[in-house]
């Protein structure tokens, strides 16, 4: 009865350290730690490259570029209350992805979380590589991946926008669930075990979200292409209003 109530407390604490999307700092074993950071450095360093170029060729990008990055900062810095008692929040993440590219999100994404994790402790330093995998990686090409998919499909514009950031958000929650279950595995605990209790408690809270952001980023997306369209057009020429 003890070892019951000894493993149900410690999944409420892992649960309520870890469901703002960014796992807490130093809450991760510091090898898990290292692995996350040594994995999200080489799509650092293509996005550097990648941004670079972009921002280089055309200066009229440098202002869409910081309103994209402002507003990852921005909705991923809004904690909600959540059904399962803790608390969520928006990413943001598919709305630069789908103006700039993937790979020029691991930027922007470590930026916003590196302000976060020291101006608001939201998220934190030492787990700021696995934080960053999660959003700015997996969400940003899983957004790309998803929107060019439904546009082949011959899919409305806004209907592609609205299941790109969808999915992206759900990607992202599934990513750091695998993430927390990977960390914490013991001998009654196995990865898959573990991945259940995290993605079942994520998805209450974050599918009502999921669905805001996707709303959220058909009209901020159409507001942009409203009004600056001809830019975005000239480095993306497969984004459609």
């Amino acid at each position: 009865m003890k070892k019951r109530l000894f493993y149900l407390l410690a999944f409420i604490l892992i649960s309520n350290a870890s469901f703002g999307m960014h796992i807490a700092e130093g809450f991760l074993p510091p090898l898990w730690s290292a692995i996350w950071t040594i994995v999200f450095i080489p799509f650092l360093y293509w996005g550097l490259k990648k941004t670079k170029k972009l921002v280089g060729e055309n200066s009229k990008v440098k202002l869409l570029f910081a309103v994209a990055a402002a507003f990852v900062f921005v909705l991923s810095s809004l904690k909600l209350p959540s059904v399962a008692g803790s608390s969520s929040h928006l990413t943001g993440i598919a709305l630069g992805a789908i103006l700039f590219g993937a790979s020029n999100m691991s930027v922007i994404g470590l930026i916003a979380l590196l302000f976060q994790a020291l101006l608001l402790a939201h998220g934190g330093l030492t787990t700021l590589g696995a934080n960053a995998f999660s959003m700015s990686v997996v969400g940003a090409f899983v957004a790309v991946w998803i929107y060019l998919l439904s546009t082949k499909l011959k899919a409305p514009s806004w209907i592609s926008i609205f299941i790109a950031a969808f999915i992206s958000d759900v990607a992202i929650y599934v990513c750091t669930s695998f993430q927390l279950a990977l960390a914490f595995q013991t001998e009654t605990a196995g990865l898959w075990s573990n991945a259940v209790k995290f993605l079942s408690v994520f998805a209450i809270s974050q599918l009502p979200l999921a669905i805001v952001e996707g709303l959220f980023t058909v009209f901020i997306f159409r507001l942009i292409m409203r009004y600056n369209g001809d830019e975005i057009r000239t480095i993306n020429p497969g984004v459609d209003a």
